[in-house]
């Protein structure tokens, strides 16, 4: 444990208060964290929203930009893995188990609930739902991982500085980020983490739950719950010890056929031409109405405030509480490429895809819904499953999605171990096996504790307010690496004149 820093015994220090005070009293935690949810939604929204929009409009100038030729690495390194597998990566470490969770339930949700402008249950509410399905879960969100994981690469492989995300503020604020303030900043990266992904496993769990009450009729409830997180972990926490080489990229490898052997099935046993026919129109009106989506506020009483505070400002909030982690490991994985390959990879890739399985799960849940059962009277966990059960081989696609989740399950919190083990230990790319134990079990506690003080909601509410703070940390991170960009490119010139 001598490679441990401070990071890791203060953080950890925050989490056993939270939990502890979860645990004793759980009802006031759940109303404590509420009050603060819902002061931050309604407060901060409008930054959240130029937040995201300024992140992927960003990116795309750098992409494009002569800084897109400098690489994240040496000039003569090259990427440690094959495309293939980087991509699996991505998607494993960036949103595995909210495709799976989400990827019926939430568009429809946005046609027959909860439309963002459109009547309920209209074939307008249908194509905006699926839009507002690919805006949470595209080109923003991977536009903020993409800058977040820029600076860190290019600081950790270009500069050879830590792999820290205190290290990419030092363009701001000199060596003052080897002091005290490098380790606040590292700590909140590390507390934004353990809870962000924490919460995924807790949506994971829910999830798996309720397939096997679906299948093998398990009850559904907080025992349940505990005990798949329990088994869960000893599974990432062997994972984790064999090494980001081995058990990662196997599993994430995993994840990607399992992901496009489900996708398929889908495709072929739905309402394949209408999947296609809606997937080209809607991703259409996506690219179109992509600005004035991103923006939209809804700050009038007649214009749906509901939905942008309970869809779109819980996401960005939950993908900002993502970014170090997912930032980090994406960075892990991404030496040797060039800024642009990198950026236009991270965005354009996951976007398509995403876009693509919402448009499959979406439109089939829809199709389901009004033609065969009412799906809208299920839980968001019970959508998927139930829309199985009016399809062709369900109880295949349930075991084949149950399997998904854990296997994402497994994937994120073995990513998160080895991410929060590196933070915690000065950026050390081979932290102590250990640590990455300790903050396994950490994880899972924390997701517990989600569960038990009050499910889903509680989750949420730790989202959005955990991701605050950080949000700051990100925004100096972004002036950090324009900084660094310019520099280097500057460097580069006078190297070439040189020569």
């Amino acid at each position: 444990m001598k490679k441990v820093s401070k990071v890791f015994y203060i953080t950890l220090a925050l989490i056993a208060l939270t939990v502890v005070f979860g645990v004793i009293a759980p009802k006031q935690y759940e109303s404590f964290t509420g009050n603060i949810q819902s002061f931050v939604s309604t407060s901060f929204g409008w930054y959240y929203l130029l937040l995201m929009a300024a992140f992927l409009v960003l990116s795309l100038i750098i992409a494009v930009s002569p800084y897109g030729r400098i690489r994240l690495g040496k000039d003569t390194d090259r990427p440690d893995f094959s495309t293939p597998t980087w991509i699996a990566m991505l998607f494993s470490a960036g949103m595995g188990i909210g495709l799976v969770f989400y990827g019926a339930s939430e568009p429809l949700s946005h046609y027959v609930i909860s439309p963002a402008t459109e009547e309920a249950g209209t074939n307008a509410a249908l194509k905006e739902g699926l839009t507002y399905s690919y805006l949470h879960w595209g080109a923003p969100v991977w536009a903020m991982y993409g800058i977040t994981a820029l600076a860190l690469a290019f600081f950790q492989f270009r500069k050879n500085e830590p792999g820290l995300i205190s290290s990419t503020l030092k363009p701001i604020f000199g060596d003052k980020m080897n002091g005290p303030w490098g380790t606040v900043v590292d700590v909140l990266a590390v507390f934004a983490t353990a809870f962000g992904v924490a919460t995924s496993l807790g949506f994971g769990a829910v999830q798996i739950n309720a397939g096997l009450n679906h299948l093998f009729g398990v009850d559904i409830g907080f025992l349940s719950q505990f005990i798949i997180i329990l088994v869960v972990t000893v599974l990432f926490v062997a994972s984790a010890w064999s090494g980001l080489s081995k058990g990662i990229k196997y599993l994430s490898n995993t994840n990607m056929v399992l992901a496009v052997l489900l996708l398929i099935i889908i495709l072929v046993v739905g309402p394949t031409l209408l999947i296609l026919n809606l997937f080209t129109e809607t991703f259409g009106m996506y690219l179109q109405n992509l600005l004035q989506m991103s923006f939209r506020t809804a700050p009038l009483g007649d214009d749906n405030r509901s939905f942008v505070d309970g869809w779109t400002i819980f996401y960005w909030a939950w993908w900002i509480s993502w970014a170090p982690f997912v930032g980090m490991f994406i960075a892990r994985v991404s030496r040797g490429r060039t800024v642009r390959e990198f950026l236009l990879g991270v965005i354009i890739i996951p976007t398509v895809f995403a876009s693509f399985w919402f448009a499959a799960f979406g439109t089939t849940a829809a199709f389901v819904n009004d033609s065969i059962t009412d799906l809208s009277g299920f839980s968001t966990e019970l959508v998927l499953f139930n829309m199985f059960d009016q399809l062709p081989m369900s109880i295949v696609l349930s075991i084949i999605a149950i399997l998904l989740i854990a296997s994402f399950f497994i994937t994120s919190a073995d990513s998160a171990t080895f991410v929060l083990g590196m933070q915690s230990t000065n950026g050390s790319l081979t932290p102590p096996n250990t640590v990455k134990l300790i903050w396994g079990i950490a994880q899972s506690t924390i997701a517990i504790l989600l569960l038990y003080v009050g499910g889903l909601q509680a989750i949420q509410n730790t989202i959005i307010i955990a991701a605050l703070p950080f949000s700051f940390v990100m925004i100096l991170m972004t002036i950090g690496i324009l900084k660094a960009l310019k520099e280097e490119r500057r460097r580069m010139e006078k190297l070439a004149k040189g020569k």
